[in-house]
C-alpha cells in the first residue's frame, strides 16, 4: 500500500479574495469569469484600485486546494511547488503545513524573488474571476520534484495551469514517467477555459499518451473537445483518458469509469462563491478512488464537498463543515 494518496505539481499562489461588483470589473478592464495572467505592476495597480470587501488570504493554487481537500478528508497528500524567500513564501509554507500537506518546501534555502499571488474577485452572482501574477512559481520545474514521494503515491495530479510554463511542462513530463514506472496513476485537470484558449498545446501534452483520470467543468470540456455540450464531449474525452469527470454546477457531474457513464445529481445549495468548487470536487473524488470507491460514490462525495465550498467565501471548507463532510464520506465508504 502506497503511503501517499495524491502527489501534485502545481502553481503556489497566495490567494487574496475580494467581493466586487460587475461594474467594478468593467471599470478596471478585467475579463469576468476566467483566469488572466498579469504582471506584478498590474497586480500592484489592482490592489490599489479594487473597491470591495477583502477576505483573509490563504495558500492557494488549484492543486493545493485539491490536496487540502484530500487532507481534510483524512488522506495523505504531497505538493511540489515553488515559492520565494519572502514573507508571502513564509506564509504559504506555513499554511501548507498547517493543513497537513507534505511538500518539497523548506524554511530556508528558497530562491530570491517574488512569491506568486492571485487576486480572486467574487461578484454578486457568485462567479469567480482571477488575475494571477505567477512570480517565482513560473519557474517551477524538475528540481522541485521528490522522486521518493512520487514513487510512493497512488496518483499524480497535474493542474492545467502549469501549461503556461516551459519548466513546469518539463517537470510534468518527468513526473509522469516516474509515477508510471512506480505503478501509480495520472490525473489531470483542464483548470480554466482561458488556459485551453491560450495554452492548448501544453495541456494537450499533459494528456498525451493517455491518462487515468481527467477533471474539467462543462465549459472546459466543450472548449477542449469542440463539442456542443457536455454529453457530446463525453465521446471525445474517452479517447484521452481512461476515466473522467465533468462538473456541471447545479446539474451535478458526469463521471465515466472506462465502461459506464454515471450522471450524478447534486443537492441544491445557496451559492455564495464558486472559487475552489472544481478543486474541492477533484480532491474529494480522488480521495474516494484511492479507497477503492466506484465513480458514482466518488462523484457523490465530490458534489457534496463542492456544494459545501460554494456555500461560503473561500476555496476550502470552513472547520465547522468538516465533521459533516467526513460523516458523508464514511457513509459512502460503507456502501462499497
Amino acid at each position: 500500500m502506497k503511503a501517499i494518496d495524491v502527489y501534485a505539481v502545481g502553481n503556489a499562489l497566495v490567494d487574496y479574495e475580494f467581493e466586487v461588483s460587475v461594474a467594478e470589473l468593467e471599470r478596471l478592464g478585467i475579463s469576468k469569469g476566467v483566469m488572466t495572467l498579469i504582471e506584478e505592476s498590474r497586480h500592484d495597480e489592482l490592489v490599489g484600485e479594487l473597491q470591495g470587501e477583502k477576505h483573509k488570504r490563504a495558500c492557494g493554487g488549484s492543486a493545493a486546494n485539491s490536496l487540502i481537500a484530500v487532507s481534510q478528508l483524512g488522506g495523505k497528500a504531497f505538493l511540489s511547488c515553488k515559492v520565494a524567500q519572502d514573507e508571502a513564501g513564509d506564509f504559504y509554507t506555513a499554511d501548507l503545513r498547517q493543513n497537513n500537506i507534505q511538500t518539497n518546501l523548506a524554511n530556508d534555502g528558497r530562491d530570491e524573488g517574488k512569491t506568486g499571488k492571485c487576486l480572486v474577485m467574487i461578484t454578486p452572482d457568485a462567479d469567480r474571476t482571477m488575475n494571477t501574477f505567477l512570480g517565482i512559481t513560473a519557474d517551477v520545474g524538475p528540481t522541485e520534484l521528490e522522486e521518493k514521494a512520487l514513487a510512493d503515491s497512488q496518483y499524480l495530479y497535474i493542474e492545467g495551469y502549469l501549461a503556461s510554463s516551459p519548466s513546469a511542462r518539463e517537470a510534468v513530463r518527468l513526473a509522469k514517467k516516474q509515477v508510471s514506472k512506480a505503478g501509480g496513476k495520472i490525473a489531470v485537470s483542464l483548470s480554466d477555459p482561458n488556459m485551453i484558449k491560450f495554452f492548448r498545446d501544453g495541456i494537450a501534452e499533459f494528456v498525451d499518451g493517455g491518462i487515468d483520470m481527467l477533471f474539467c467543468n462543462e465549459a472546459e470540456a466543450i472548449a477542449f473537445t469542440g463539442a456542443k455540450d457536455a454529453f457530446q464531449a463525453v465521446d471525445a474525452l474517452k479517447d484521452l483518458s481512461v476515466g473522467f469527470a465533468i462538473t456541471r454546477g447545479a446539474h451535478g457531474a458526469l463521471a465515466w469509469d472506462g465502461n459506464k457513464l454515471y450522471e450524478v445529481p447534486t443537492d441544491p445549495v445557496n451559492v455564495v462563491d464558486t472559487l475552489g468548487a472544481g478543486d474541492m470536487f477533484a480532491g474529494a473524488f480522488l480521495y474516494g478512488l484511492c479507497r477503492g470507491w466506484n465513480f458514482r460514490q466518488a462523484a457523490e462525495l465530490g458534489n457534496y464537498a463542492a456544494g459545501m465550498v460554494v456555500s461560503a467565501f473561500g476555496p476550502r471548507l470552513l472547520p465547522q463543515y468538516l465533521t459533516a463532510l467526513r460523516d458523508r464520506a464514511k457513509a459512502l465508504g460503507k456502501g462499497r
